[in-house]
């Protein structure tokens, strides 16, 4: 049923919990499991590209040591229009997301609703 994941990952303490979520999802349905990490372009903003490196292998060792082999996507950009695009490019047949507890109502505005609005196919958010 879903041949292909994306896990869009970011920094937050519920990446690990969502990662759970995920690594369930591609062990039951045989999944290509794709790994996302978006680092927001802004103008003079400096990224800690070794904290992502490190976010990135850490996720990858997680689902390898549960036997999922996963390939890694990095972009920059705006998260919700990339995990959009990127889920777009590769096909995906569900994205698998945390939120940080923001309302997803349309009066506060998060990542998670903004993937949700954009998306090409069905979107797992994950509290």
């Amino acid at each position: 049923m879903f041949n292909t994941v994306l896990f869009p990952i970011d920094q937050s303490r519920q990446t690990m919990d969502t990662a759970a979520v995920a690594l369930k999802l591609a062990l039951q349905h045989g999944s290509r499991l794709v790994v996302l990490s978006v680092v927001e372009a802004e103008e003079g903003a400096m990224h800690d590209a070794a904290a992502v490196a490190r976010l990135l292998d850490q996720a990858r060792s997680h689902f390898e040591q549960a036997g999922v082999a996963c390939e890694v996507i990095e972009r920059e950009g705006q998260p919700a229009f990339v995990i959009g695009d990127v889920a777009d490019e590769i096909n995906a047949d569900l994205i698998v997301m945390g939120t940080r507890g923001l309302s997803l109502e349309a009066d506060q505005p998060s990542t998670a609703s903004r993937v949700i609005q954009l998306a090409p196919c069905p979107v797992l958010v994950v509290p």
